[in-house]
């Protein structure tokens, strides 16, 4: 019997890789990136295409977000503020975070599944980050789902999945172990494409992850910092 077709926003990272291995248990997948004006985006593509050609995804889709790099605010699209250095304890909203990206990349995967006929969309988001991101949050996604229902042709909405949203990074790159997801082909890093920094926020999660399950992280790194074990 045909399964169900899920509409998969794919980055390129750890998150996103688990998700789509998550989501291949059930649904067959359509992958889709954003281009949002990252600074990494052409390293996060071809991670994204690694990941695709492994699982065998012929249906893929990358887009453009530019608006997000002409609108800055970011450092990682605004060339002008620099990539801060990892600070795991920082409060607030880090300087890392675009704003409202998540629900544009939303938007464009739900004009998607609406003409491809999937059913849902699932995205790698974590709540862990939610304190410094405000549209990784459990509630954001909610009320996402609500805006489809109301947006959208009657018997058509897609429902948005979050199948990582309540592990922490350890419990991630566990599952994914689990599923044989392919994480040496992700991409972390905020600001190197060649070896990631290991020393952004990004990396510095990755990394504590990895070193607090005793394993080597597949990735090569400029730096390799020892991070304190989360609590």
């Amino acid at each position: 019997m045909a399964r169900d077709l899920a509409v998969v926003l794919v980055s390129g990272g750890m998150d996103s890789c688990v998700a789509a291995a998550l989501a291949r248990e059930t649904y067959d997948c359509a992958f889709l990136h954003v281009d949002y004006g990252q600074r990494t985006q052409a390293r996060e593509l071809r991670a994204f295409q690694a990941i695709a050609e492994h699982y065998g995804v012929a249906r893929q889709l990358v887009v453009s977000m530019g608006h997000l790099r002409d609108i800055r605010g970011s450092s990682l699209t605004d060339p002008s503020m620099p990539v801060p250095r990892a600070d795991l304890e920082r409060s607030g909203i880090p300087s890392s975070y675009v704003p409202f990206r998540n629900a544009g990349m939303l938007s464009v995967a739900v004009s998607w599944a609406e003409v491809i006929g999937a059913k849902a969309i699932v995205i790698g988001a974590v709540e862990e980050d939610s304190s410094g991101y405000p549209d990784c949050r459990r509630t954001f996604f909610e009320a996402f789902n609500v805006a489809i229902e109301r947006g959208t042709r009657p018997g058509r909405a897609p429902v948005v999945l979050t199948p990582v949203i309540s592990l922490s990074k350890r419990q991630i790159i566990q599952r994914g172990m689990e599923l044989g997801a392919p994480l040496h082909l992700t991409w972390s890093c905020y600001q190197d494409e060649d070896l990631a920094c290991g020393v952004c926020d990004s990396c510095a999660l990755r990394l504590r992850a990895f070193q607090s399950l005793g394993l080597d992280d597949p990735i090569p790194y400029r730096e390799r910092p020892r991070y304190h074990p989360a609590e």
